[in-house]
């Protein structure tokens, strides 16, 4: 089972930045994609930005594009959420998640096989 581990949340100020890292590990023989989803208090799980396997494809929601950047690590299997920017609505349970199947829609949540525990990141004005 593939196990997926997020780090990097916390508290910061509106206007600052963040990165959150996810630590993939027991891979199965293939991964077509990595994404990172958000869910704020009280609302449903949302997409945030995916990337291929292969690293040459990312894909972004609307309401973060030219603030947060994803990007992985091949050698150290590791996929990164880079935030800058932040403002108060960022403020969510962040979730690292594998898709193992291509051709599936990376901006929905139930195209995705495995997921993180969440990272907690919180925006104050």
């Amino acid at each position: 089972q593939v196990q997926l581990v997020e780090s990097g949340g916390g508290l910061v100020q509106a206007g600052g930045s963040l990165r959150l890292s996810c630590a993939v590990s027991r891979l199965p023989f293939s991964i077509a994609a990595m994404g990172w989803f958000r869910q704020a208090s009280g609302k449903e799980r949302e997409f945030v930005a995916a990337i291929s396997w292969r690293g040459d494809s990312t894909y972004y929601a609307d309401s973060v594009k030219g603030r947060l950047s994803i990007s992985r690590d091949d050698a150290k299997n590791m996929v990164f959420l880079q935030m800058n920017s932040l403002k108060l609505e960022d403020t969510a349970v962040y979730y690292c998640a594998a898709v193992r199947v291509v051709g599936r829609n990376w901006y929905r949540s139930s195209s995705y096989d495995y997921w993180g525990q969440g990272t907690q990141v919180t925006v104050s004005s």
